[in-house]
């Protein structure tokens, strides 16, 4: 394989015919390139959507009410209900393996109009009363100050903490939000915290780093909401799926609100746990499609490879007769033939990788400017891909090598020396 005048004929025999030898090798490069976009692609999506839930508690889920579907209990289908504050130390005395518990009241958002006035300075953010539990639930992480805490709940403050965008839009540049008053829909609030979400999924559907949480107990009495709780966020215990909790605490609340138990529309839920397991599967089977497509590319630029080489083959059989009749072993035959087959194939295949690769890269720098908002991330291919692709270059290059080889040396030599077809 290492014999110098092995690959000076195997070079003199690709020139000879630039243009088939181009094109030859445009399919094997064409098809491991494919394979590549398309893995990166996959891994892209994958990288943004579990960037978006991946900071939430894996064994989470999440309660919103709806409009009941059926009649029950003297109570018309389609009545609109709530959860109460009584339902908090119910579910807590009653539901067993929760781990945290966090109620959440949701307020005007900002497709709502302004509801924040500083000043001058005027804007529309989310606001939502939250417990702390619910940071333990959902991640962020603290910029400055601190982040919302039992006392606050227990005496009622009236104090917030607020996204980035909240600072950038109402405070200036420099300036320390810390300890300054926000009024929020009529009601002055010390700025206690400023955050940042490390996750972007928000149940109002709107941008995490404009929203404003104040405590819980304040929002519920500053507001008149009275007992009405909009929303629970909770976790299980380790070790216990929360799905076995998330079908208990439904059961509960439907018992305790007159709810059919068969009606499914009444109590929306969103199970971490259950969409990871989604998600995996979907982009497992994302990456299995890409391999399937991918290798279906390159094994048709094999076989162009595999082609060629018989037409080469026959071009030359004189060649091979000569070689023959001087001495030459049918080892040796097939050893050059397959030789000059790798090192299209090969060479084909590491272009098409590393131009894959590059494009890869541009296009992830191109992606860090767009903002943490994007499900598309970090388009990229593992090292175990990178070899996987170069292996299955190489034996893809060896197979389209030796199916001409072995025709080759079947040829008897008083034939190819009279320069006959195979």
């Amino acid at each position: 394989m290492f014999d110098l005048d092995l690959w000076k004929e195997i070079l003199s025999a690709l020139k000879k015919n630039r243009m088939r030898s181009f094109m030859t090798a445009f399919g094997v490069f064409w098809g491991i390139f494919m394979l590549i976009i398309m893995s990166g692609a996959g891994k892209a999506l994958e990288n943004g959507v579990m960037d978006g839930i991946k900071a939430f508690a894996s064994n989470s889920a999440f309660f919103w009410t709806e409009p009941t579907s059926k009649p029950y209990e003297g109570f018309q289908r389609g009545r609109r209900w709530n959860y109460k504050n009584t339902d908090i130390e119910y579910i807590k005395a009653n539901v067993n393996d929760i781990e945290y518990l966090a109620p959440k009241l949701f307020g005007s958002n900002s497709n709502s109009g302004d509801n924040t006035i500083r000043g001058k300075k005027t804007s529309a953010f989310n606001i939502s009363g939250d417990y702390p539990e619910f940071f333990e639930i959902d991640s962020w992480t603290v910029l400055k100050g601190r982040m919302l805490n039992q006392i606050d709940i227990l005496q009622k403050r009236k104090v917030c903490i607020i996204g980035e965008r909240v600072v950038e839009v109402m405070f200036d540049k420099n300036e320390d939000p810390i300890g300054e008053y926000l009024k929020i829909n009529g009601v002055y609030y010390q700025v206690v915290g400023v955050v940042h979400p490390e996750t972007r999924v928000n149940f109002n559907g709107n941008r995490k780093e404009e929203n404003i949480m104040i405590p819980f107990t304040t929002m519920q009495q500053t507001y008149n909401y009275g007992d009405v709780v909009h929303f629970f966020s909770i976790t299980s215990t380790p070790g216990v799926p929360v799905s076995k909790v998330e079908m208990r605490l439904k059961e509960l609340l439907k018992e305790r609100h007159h709810i059919a138990p068969d009606d499914v529309q009444a109590i929306g839920s969103f199970n971490i746990e259950v969409e990871w397991i989604k998600y995996m599967g979907l982009f497992n089977g994302i990456q299995i499609l890409t391999w399937i497509v991918g290798t279906g590319t390159l094994f048709a630029g094999i076989i162009g490879v595999s082609n060629i080489m018989l037409v080469i083959i026959k071009e030359r059989t004189q060649e091979i007769g000569i070689q023959r009749a001087i001495g030459a072993t049918p080892g040796k035959v097939i050893m050059h033939i397959v030789a000059e087959s790798v090192f299209l194939t090969v060479i084909a295949g590491y272009i098409g990788l590393a131009l894959g690769v590059g494009i890869l890269e541009l296009l992830n720098m191109a992606l860090d400017s767009g903002g943490d908002e994007l499900f598309f991330r970090r388009p990229e291919i593992s090292f175990h891909m990178a070899v996987s692709a170069l292996t299955v270059l190489v034996i893809s290059g060896i197979g389209a090598g030796l199916i001409p080889a072995r025709r080759a040396v079947k040829i008897k030599t008083i034939d190819a020396l009279r320069d006959e077809g195979i």
